[in-house]
């Protein structure tokens, strides 16, 4: 029986060793910490409960795809129900109930004049084709070699995608009015890019959200993380927890294994779920020759998405007014975006809150609650400037503005627990380079064809799964980059 290495129990590695294990290899994680799940973390302290990384469910059936796949149920495994409205969103002055019901939908959107919910239905149609192609040539497909992107069918398909323009600069050809702009515009900040500059085709977030709906893992996001532990281990693999990859060793361009704690881990194949710009520039043991196009230099030059400033509030009372999910959006939107991008923390920040409590008591002791407070921000490459003091003061600042904007003037006062998470905090703990929280930035550039690959180009037996890599960042998308990463070992191997 073939072995396979594992490094990092985050989803996407899970979801390789599942799908590895199933077909017949012994698979073994390798772990930094003592628990599964990578940045879908978890805090428990004081009797509260926070997932600390990603909350927004959206494409149930990837998130049982992993389970339907191994022959069992996945509500056997996790529980998910869903979420209605998806979110409320502060915008331009309003309060408006995102739905995914299309009569809600056009109620909301025809007093802004029927013209409007004419263009809206354009753009979900236009997204829609869009998505469909990317789907099937695409975000499902890996590429191993040039002729896999430059044959006349594939790049036929990339020019019907037509992604030179902006997310933002598409909507506008459907939508006039500024604030259903923005409404449909903001959740490219989902995969840590701009709608400014992201290319249209991530356009597909918001249809996906509006046209399959959002919906809520009861006990919270590490459930899912929990639940993928229990079928790959139920599945005959192992979990090697406080274990730290110093190395992944080669020879003559072949991967022989991982070296762990000063000794050789042999195997026949290595996955690395650490990110990518981490595994390449600090545990790949190989010439720059061998390493192929990402070069230490190269690597430093990549484009890295935003970070987050995150905040879990444990607060001794409970606010009926506060639904599952809540957005922010700063009056001046755009400038918003643009300061973070250039490296600046935002006199205005949107914002964003979790309120898990509305849906599951689990998280708080009886009559509290748990409040994330996630706060799109900069990179440490565009600005480290994170020591005890500036986080403390824009903590104070982010509790007296959510209190504000949200109209909970106590909230200040009903607080009995708190933690804070930095763009360093996501370095440090998760080897997250420059803190970016979801990994290569996916321009044009760095998407698809142009992301880094789940096969090594040069190194024989050596693949990728995660963020940073194709397809690409958000759990249902790093859920398939364990597969396509799988299934490039199993081509290999079998």
């Amino acid at each position: 029986m073939k072995t396979v290495s594992i490094v990092g129990a985050g989803v996407g590695g899970l979801t390789a060793a599942i799908n590895l294990q199933r077909a017949g290899f012994a698979v073994t994680i390798y772990e930094q910490n003592d628990h599964a799940g990578g940045k879908m973390d978890i805090i428990e302290e004081d009797g509260f409960k926070f997932d600390t990384g990603p909350t927004i469910v959206m494409m149930p059936e990837i998130y049982q795809k992993p389970f339907v796949d191994a022959g069992v149920n996945p509500d056997d495994y996790f529980t998910m129900t869903r979420v209605e409205p998806i979110m409320d969103v502060y915008t331009q002055g309003k309060k408006l109930p995102l739905s995914s019901d299309l009569v809600t939908i056009a109620r909301e959107f025809e007093p802004f004049g029927e013209g409007e919910l004419h263009g809206f239905l354009n753009y979900l149609t236009d997204i829609y084709g869009k998505y469909t192609i990317a789907k099937k040539y695409f975000i499902y497909q890996s590429f191993r070699s040039p002729k896999d992107f430059y044959n006349p069918k594939t790049l036929w398909h990339a020019y019907q995608l037509k992604t030179f323009s902006s997310s933002f600069s598409a909507i506008q050809k459907n939508i006039q009015n500024t604030t259903l702009q923005y409404l449909l515009s903001f959740q490219t900040l989902y995969i840590g890019i701009s709608p400014f500059s992201g290319p249209s085709i991530y356009n597909i977030i918001p249809m996906i959200e509006l046209l399959y709906g959002v919906w809520f893992i009861k006990g919270g996001m590490y459930e899912y993380a929990k639940a993928l532990t229990r079928l790959f281990e139920e599945l005959g693999g192992k979990i090697v927890y406080q274990a730290q990859v110093d190395k992944i060793e080669t020879a003559n361009r072949h991967v022989t294994g991982l070296r762990i704690n000063g000794s050789l881990e042999q195997s026949d194949a290595v996955v690395t779920n650490a990110d990518f710009p981490y595994a390449m520039t600090d545990l790949l043991v190989a010439s720059e020759a061998d390493k192929g196009k990402y070069k230490q230099r190269k690597v430093d030059q990549l484009d890295y998405s935003m970070s987050c400033f995150l905040l879990y509030l444990g607060v001794d009372r409970q606010y009926q007014e506060l639904n599952l999910h809540t957005i922010k959006m700063a009056d001046d939107f755009a400038g918003n975006v643009a300061a973070i991008d250039q490296g600046q923390l935002p006199d205005d920040p949107s914002f964003y809150v979790y309120y898990p409590t509305a849906l599951d008591d689990s998280f708080a002791p009886a009559g509290q609650s748990s409040l994330y407070v996630l706060v799109p921000v900069a990179n440490l490459k565009e600005n480290d400037d994170w020591d005890a003091q500036s986080t403390s003061a824009f903590a104070a600042k982010m509790i007296d503005k959510v209190a504000a904007d949200l109209d909970l003037p106590d909230l200040a006062e009903h607080i009995v627990y708190q933690q804070v998470y930095t763009p360093k905090t996501f370095a440090s703990r998760y080897n997250s380079r420059f803190g970016s929280v979801f990994g290569l930035k996916p321009t044009l550039r760095q998407s698809n064809y142009f992301r880094p690959h789940n096969k090594h180009s040069k190194i024989d037996n050596l693949y990728f799964a995660g963020a940073s890599v194709h397809p690409g960042a958000g759990v249902p998308i790093v859920i398939t980059s364990g597969e396509l990463a799988a299934q490039e070992v199993i081509k290999d191997h079998s």
